[in-house]
Parts: C-alpha cells; sequence; structure tokens
C-alpha cells in the first residue's frame, strides 16, 4: 500500500478518521491504564536490584509512549491495507489477531510483573507476546511493509524488555 493511499483511507477510505484515532489511541489507553493499576509497584520498582544497562525510570513512559503509538499506526495500516491476494489477506488477518493477543498480554504483563511481583510468571508472558510480535511482522510483510517495518522497534524494545525482566528476576 503506498503512502498516497493510507492517506486517503485516513480521510474517506475504510477506518476513516475514527477508525485512526481508535487504532492508534488503543494501545495507549490500554497502556496507560495499566501504568495506572500498578503506579504503586512501579514507584516500588526502583528500589529493586536492576542488571547492567537498566535505562533511567524516566525513559520507560517516554519509550512506551513512542511504542504504542508506532503500534497503533501499524494497526491501522493493517487494518485498512487491501490484501494483493488470499495469502496476503489471510497474513492480514491473523496479524490483526496476533495484534489484538499482544496487546492484552502486554496489559497482562505490568499487572504480573509490578502489580505482583512475579517476575518469572511475567516472563512467560512476555516471552508469549514477544513470539506473538514476531508473527505479526512476519505476517504483516505480506501486507504493508511500513506496518511491518513499524512494529520492529517494539520487537526490538520487547526482547530488551525480557532481558530487564530475566534480570530483575535472577536479582531479586
Amino acid at each position: 500500500m503506498n503512502n498516497t493511499g493510507f492517506l486517503a483511507r485516513i480521510r474517506n477510505g475504510r477506518g476513516g478518521i475514527a477508525g485512526f484515532v481508535g487504532l492508534v489511541g488503543l494501545p495507549l489507553v490500554v497502556g496507560g491504564t495499566s501504568a495506572l493499576l500498578t503506579a504503586d509497584a512501579m514507584a516500588q520498582f526502583g528500589r529493586l536490584a536492576q542488571p547492567p544497562l537498566s535505562p533511567p525510570a524516566w525513559l520507560f513512559p517516554v519509550a512506551w509512549t513512542v511504542l504504542y503509538v508506532l503500534m497503533g499506526l501499524a494497526s491501522y495500516r493493517l487494518f485498512v491495507a487491501v490484501p494483493a491476494n488470499a495469502d496476503a489477506a489471510r497474513a492480514r488477518k491473523f496479524a490483526l489477531v496476533a495484534y489484538g493477543a499482544q496487546l492484552v498480554l502486554n496489559f497482562l504483563w505490568s499487572l504480573v510483573f509490578f502489580g505482583a511481583g512475579l517476575y518469572w510468571v511475567a516472563l512467560v508472558v512476555l516471552l508469549t507476546m514477544w513470539a506473538l510480535i514476531i508473527a505479526i511482522v512476519v505476517l504483516s510483510q505480506k501486507v504493508d511493509r511500513a506496518a511491518c517495518g513499524l512494529m520492529v522497534p517494539y520487537l526490538a524494545w520487547t526482547t530488551f524488555a525480557a532481558y530487564l525482566n530475566i534480570g530483575v528476576a535472577v536479582l531479586n
């Protein structure tokens, strides 16, 4: 899908402005809700032993906000994409299902990790989410390469988050 077609779809095609705002806003709402539900525990997180390369606390909300916007843009692009063939149509469908599933896991990870302090269980949730993100990246290549590219930073950050999750689990 070329960018001109994408912009036209935002204005008046499948999805429209409401779909664009809704799909870009959805991960922000999910992330914001999980942050609100775990705010007290997240404050305590800073007192835990951290693995090497742990970023400063201020970076997490900045990084997640950017990632949630990129995820939302990717989901919208997949939603409005017109698949070129039956294989691409199946890939689009499965990518959107995987996207929804990983978004649920993203929400649950914060509750399990920060809220419950179950670091090893959280790692299982995170690795399942990571596998779904890989599936989205692979499937979206068949539908919309820009959507695929928009998910790559999320995959990289989730990989780094797995390292941090393991480090916290081992050190605490």
